[in-house]
């Protein structure tokens, strides 16, 4: 039994390591776009009030409600195909409580932990929590793995780049193996129990893990690995227009996310090639999925810097990647904060309603 100081002290440590990951999020990103700046900027930078005007703020909003949109109906969708159904504003806030807790935890860990946590406190049970976060990534996974040896193998932008040539067909035999897992995790989960219990068996002969240990853990991800293929199998068993309308929405939320750059530049009077900032955009945001830095902060200001370099001129440049940032990361992840705090007191004083 847990008492109220542990919970407390817990609940501190918590809040302490996610300033800690915010301030590290904010030092990061302030070196990314430092390097930018000195590398492929050309240590210029000049504010442009096109990005303000009237038309562009109306675009940027009427973009921006498409984009949050459909990452709320995504889940929303998947939700309804497993059978269970939130109030949308429900949904809609836990659109943003993910947007803060992916974005301020190494590798978005703290994202899926979130959104189960809050579906769980929702009605929604564990395993069929943990199955709709990861079908909703899945898809998105699925849609961004599969473009992007096309994007590294066909467009002339990455000609001559490290990503490009024979890098490209290594990574685009990663991507396929990647995806080869993933529908093994989806399709035949038994196949993969055996490899599991021999991984386990081998850590315990080497004494990294005890016999109480062994046992705990050879059962639970049995159990959960289970759980998730049946969750699978009753998402695709779902309702068929549910289905696919968790998947039309997944594709609308990562076209109106791979957009925002090439609006930006549009408003800047900038002729631009949307199928060449779409692609390089996709290939930005797959090098993100592996970025072991909160919310993929430095790295994705610099990936981008080095793609976009040549269709922006060096006054643009940190303009444009910062606006893209505030627009698709820092806005959710400020009103994610705002929302997780109502969250945590509306839940505090239900509990203090029920003592």
């Amino acid at each position: 039994m847990i008492d109220s100081t542990d919970l407390a002290y817990s609940k501190r440590t918590s809040w302490r390591r996610l300033t800690l990951f915010s301030l590290l999020f904010i030092l990061l990103t302030g070196i990314g776009l430092y390097a930018v700046y000195d590398r492929f900027a050309g240590r210029s930078l000049t504010f442009d009030s096109r990005l303000i005007n009237p038309a562009t703020i109306t675009a940027v909003i009427a973009l921006l409600l498409v984009y949050f949109s459909a990452d709320g109906l995504r889940l929303h969708f998947t939700l309804r195909a497993l059978g269970h159904r939130l109030p949308l504003p429900a949904v809609f806030r836990l659109v943003f409580i993910n947007l803060f807790f992916s974005n301020v935890t190494p590798m978005a860990t703290g994202g899926g932990f979130a959104q189960i946590w809050y579906l769980h406190h929702h009605g929604v049970p564990v395993g069929r929590a943990t199955a709709a976060t990861t079908i909703r990534t899945v898809l998105a996974v699925v849609f961004i793995f599969s473009l992007t040896p096309v994007f590294l193998l066909t467009l002339d932008a990455f000609n001559g780049r490290s990503l490009g040539g024979n890098l490209g067909v290594a990574l685009a035999v990663f991507i396929a193996l990647y995806l080869g897992f993933f529908a093994v995790l989806l399709f035949r989960t038994r196949w993969l129990i055996g490899p599991l219990t021999g991984l386990l068996a081998a850590l315990r002969r080497a004494h990294l893990i005890g016999e109480a240990r062994h046992r705990r853990w050879q059962f639970k991800a049995r159990r959960e690995m289970l759980r998730f293929s049946r969750s699978f199998g009753d998402y695709l068993k779902g309702p068929p227009l549910f289905v696919w309308l968790s998947v039309v929405f997944t594709a609308v939320f990562l076209l109106s996310l791979f957009s925002f750059p090439a609006l930006l530049m549009v408003s800047l009077g900038y002729e631009v090639d949307y199928l060449v900032s779409l692609g390089l955009l996709v290939v930005t945001t797959f090098i993100m999925y592996f970025s072991p830095t909160p919310g993929a902060s430095g790295i994705s200001e610099g990936v981008f810097g080095s793609f976009f370099r040549d269709m922006l001129s060096g006054n643009h440049l940190i303009l444009v990647i910062v606006s893209w940032r505030l627009l698709t990361i820092y806005l959710g992840m400020l009103i994610g904060l705002v929302v997780l705090q109502r969250e945590l007191l509306r839940q505090r004083r239900h509990v203090r309603g029920t003592e």
